[in-house]
C-alpha cells in the first residue's frame, strides 16, 4: 500500500517535517510505501518545506522579532529564486499572549530578511505570508529596506500601526536592485473595511474593539500613502492585501504579485503526481476548524484526495468541524489527540507520541 503523508504543522508544537515524521514511525506495517510531503501555505514552516524537499542553500539571518528583539532567521535560494518567510520576523508564536498588541508591533525584521534575499543575487523573491503578529501595512519592512514612513515634518515614525495615522510619506526609496516580488498566501481579504486585516485578525494579535477601529483607520490612511509613493491605486481593496496585517498590500505597492500558498508549495514539491500514485492520503493540522476547509492545507489536499476517489484522513490537535462539512470537503475521518488523550494538557505536551500512536492504529485499519 502507497500511503502519503502530506501535514501541515501543528502550531506552537511540531513543524510539518516533524509531524510527517512521526505519523511514519508510527505506521505499523513495514512492506507499506510511506511518501512524506509536509506543507506549508505561506505561513510558519514555508520556508523548512520547500528547504526540506527541494535542492538549494539555506542562509541564516540575523533579524529582530516583532518587538525588535533579536531572533535567528533564514531564506532559502534555489536557482534565482529567494524564499523568505514573515513569520520568522512577525510571528505571533514569537511573542508572550501577554506582549501582543498589534498597535506597536513591527513588520521590521521581515525587512531584514528580504535584504539578505536582495543581497544573496535572487531576480525573484518569494515572501511567505501567514501566522504574524503585526498589523503595520509593511511599514517597518519598508523601514528596514530604506523607505521609512515619516510624518509632516519628516520624521521617521515609531513602529507599530498607531502611527501610520500620521504617515505624509516615505523617505527614501527601497533598497530592492529591481528584484521582482512575489506575495504568497491564502488569505483573501483586503487590507481595509469589515473583511480587513484589522477586523478579521486584530483580535488574534492582542486587539481590542477599539483597537480595531483605530487600526482600520490607520491603516485607511496609509494605504494612501503608499499609493501615492508608488503610483498605485485601489490598495484597500486588492484582494491578499490584509494578509499577514497588511504586508501583502505593502508587496502589492512595491510591484509584487499575490498567489497561493499552498498551491506554489504543492507545484513545487510535485503533489499532484505523489496523489495519482497514492492509496491512502493522510493529511492534518493542529486544529481543524471551520478555517481548514476554507483555502487551507487540509481543504486543497483532502479536494486532491476526493477528485481521485482515495480515501483522505486528518490527524489534528483538536477538531472542531462538523461530520458533514468535512466529508463534502473530501475528508473520509478524523482523528485528534485531544480525543486520544482525553486530555489538552497531554495533547499539547506530547503530540509526537500521539501521533505515532493514531497512525499505528490507522495502519491496522487501512493497510492491506
Amino acid at each position: 500500500m502507497r500511503v502519503l503523508i502530506c501535514p501541515d504543522k501543528f502550531a506552537g508544537t511540531l513543524s510539518a517535517p516533524a509531524v510527517a515524521d512521526a505519523i511514519a514511525e508510527g505506521w505499523s506495517v513495514p512492506d507499506d510505501v510511506l511518501v512524506r510531503r509536509p506543507l506549508a501555505d505561506g505561513g510558519p514552516g514555508f520556508v523548512e518545506v520547500l528547504a526540506t524537499a527541494l535542492d538549494g542553500r539555506r542562509i541564516p539571518v540575523d533579524t529582530v522579532d516583532p518587538l525588535g528583539r533579536p531572533v535567528r532567521g533564514e531564506i532559502f535560494t534555489t536557482g534565482p529564486i529567494a524564499y523568505v518567510e514573515s513569520a520568522q520576523a512577525c510571528g505571533l508564536h514569537l511573542l508572550e499572549a501577554a506582549e501582543r498588541d498589534p498597535k506597536v508591533t513591527t513588520s521590521y525584521g521581515l525587512g531584514l530578511l528580504l535584504t539578505a534575499a536582495v543581497e544573496s543575487g535572487a531576480t525573484e523573491v518569494v515572501v511567505g505570508l501567514g501566522g504574524s503578529a503585526v498589523n503595520d501595512a509593511g511599514a517597518g519592512m519598508l523601514a528596514a529596506l530604506g523607505a521609512a514612513p515619516v510624518d509632516v515634518s519628516g520624521n521617521a515614525l515609531p513602529y507599530g500601526a498607531a502611527p501610520l495615522i500620521t504617515a505624509a510619506g516615505l523617505a527614501g526609496e527601497p533598497r530592492l536592485r529591481q528584484v521582482s516580488l512575489v506575495a504568497a498566501t491564502d488569505v483573501d481579504n483586503p487590507l481595509t473595511g469589515l473583511h480587513g486585516a484589522s477586523n478579521v485578525f486584530g483580535p488574534q494579535k492582542g486587539a481590542s474593539r477599539e483597537d480595531v477601529l483605530r487600526l482600520d483607520a490607520a491603516l485607511e490612511h496609509f494605504a494612501g500613502v503608499l499609493e501615492k509613493a508608488f503610483g498605485r491605486t485601489g490598495l484597500r481593496e486588492e484582494p491578499g492585501g490584509g494578509a499577514a496585517g497588511g504586508l501583502g498590500a505593502a508587496l502589492i505597492a512595491l510591484g509584487g504579485r499575490v498567489t497561493s500558498g499552498i498551491n506554489m508549495v504543492t507545484n513545487l514539491i510535485g503533489l499532484d503526481a505523489e496523489l495519482d500514485a497514492a492509496d491512502l492520503v493522510i493529511t492534518g493540522e493542529g486544529s481543524f476548524d471551520h478555517q481548514s476547509l476554507r483555502g487551507k492545507v487540509v481543504a486543497g489536499i483532502a479536494a486532491g484526495a476526493r477528485d481521485r476517489g482515495l480515501p483522505c484522513v486528518v490527524l489534528a490537535g483538536r477538531n472542531e468541524t462538523g461530520h458533514r462539512e468535512a466529508a463534502a470537503a473530501g475528508v473520509t475521518e478524523t482523528h485528534t489527540l485531544v480525543e486520544h488523550f482525553g486530555s489538552v494538557e497531554t495533547a499539547l505536551a506530547e503530540p509526537a507520541r500521539g501521533l505515532r500512536e493514531l497512525a499505528g492504529a490507522l495502519a491496522a485499519q487501512w493497510s492491506r
